[in-house]
């Protein structure tokens, strides 16, 4: 076979590459800020789609996060493509950050610095019941309130930085392909003779 292993891993390798693989992890990152530089829309597009994906991936509701980034990047008219390239934001090295902070923020705001009674949330006792109810009032709806502020002051910066290196990896493209074309055409230009 072409792209075969020499030497088969063995289970506990194999199960530590699918938790924290070796290169893929680092080589992501890199590969996302091409894939959504290098999109055919403008730099707010891409940009508001970007800020979509990033704050949709701050609400507490997992599973719906590339809907509501699509529906959100529709709203603003931004790229559907970039909106889902920019929930890449929430994965599981970032969501418990992402978490806590939207948290302590929407407790903050709902509660005052100083929460009178915050009911403690047996969430083993809520997750096997299924008890929306339950789960909504102490834990999500903090979580959605904290998500406004948090998850908008990150999607604004993601918003700037995404359109300003947008519009700078295209005047540089811009810029190479130009000199590109230049150089071609000296060359196709016919040299004068030396003997006159």
């Amino acid at each position: 076979m072409l792209f075969r292993r020499r030497k088969n891993l063995g289970f506990w390798e194999r199960l530590r590459a699918f938790f924290w693989p070796r290169k893929a992890l680092w080589r992501s990152v890199p590969y996302y800020t091409k894939r959504i530089l290098r999109l055919s829309a403008t730099p707010h597009a891409i940009a508001a789609g970007v800020a979509a994906g990033v704050f949709a991936s701050f609400l507490p509701y997992l599973g719906f996060h590339f809907i509501l980034a699509g529906v959100l990047a529709w709203v603003m008219r931004g790229n559907l493509v970039a909106s889902a390239l920019g929930t890449a934001i929430g994965n599981p090295f970032t969501f418990p950050f992402i978490w806590a902070s939207t948290l302590a923020a929407g407790r903050f705001i709902l509660y005052g610095s100083q929460p009178e009674e915050i009911v403690p949330l047996q969430l083993g006792r809520a997750l096997s019941q299924l008890e929306f109810v339950h789960l909504w009032e102490p834990l999500l709806k903090p979580m959605t309130i904290g998500a406004l502020p948090v998850g908008g002051a990150v999607a604004l910066v993601f918003y700037v930085l995404t359109r300003w290196a947008t519009a700078a990896f295209r005047e540089a493209r811009r810029k190479r392909l130009a000199d590109n074309a230049r150089r071609r055409a000296a060359q196709l230009e016919p040299q004068p003779s030396a003997g006159r």
